[in-house]
């Protein structure tokens, strides 16, 4: 006679903000287009698989946390991408990364934006010193969502047309 051993896969039910954990049983790494999400399944660092069953999408930041159904909490770290190191007149290179949505990092003396060619040609004539690098990307958050640029919908009939 032969018995089947089940074990419940663990079901991530909540997020906790980043630094308002304190302990985590392991650590899930994702990249920018990975964090944004609503039901999915993920394995962590240690190896274990785990659901994730929110009630709506969120975009997770790199240190929030994933709230388990059995008590556990899992880490969100940001993983490593191929993204642009951009340098130069940072208002107005801002500004051309704005204008074509493109999510964007701000850091004292540099943008990092996700690596494209098309944008990184654009910035270069525009005169940017752009580096491809590897690193995590934790863009700002869009002035209307929480983390993601949600696009710009302002709501009753404003409308203008982009290029």
């Amino acid at each position: 006679m032969s018995t089947t051993t089940t074990t419940a896969t663990a079901t991530a039910i909540a997020i906790h903000p980043a630094g308002s954990w304190s302990v985590a049983a392991d650590t899930v790494l994702l990249d920018y287009e990975s964090r944004f999400l609503r039901r999915k399944r993920l394995r962590a660092q240690g190896g274990e698989s785990f659901l994730v069953d929110l009630p709506e999408t969120v975009s997770l930041g790199d240190g929030d946390a994933f709230a388990l159904d059995d008590g556990r909490t899992i880490a969100v770290r940001a993983a490593a991408e191929a993204v642009l190191v951009v340098r130069g007149d940072l208002a107005r290179l801002a500004w051309h990364i704005g204008n074509r949505h493109t999510p964007c990092q701000i850091g004292d003396d540099h943008l990092v934006i996700r690596a494209d060619h098309v944008l990184e040609s654009m910035l270069r004539r525009l005169g940017a010193q752009v580096a491809p690098a590897t690193a995590p990307f934790t863009p700002e958050g869009g002035a209307y969502g929480h983390g993601r640029t949600m696009g710009h919908d302002h709501g009753h009939d404003h409308k203008h047309a982009h290029p």
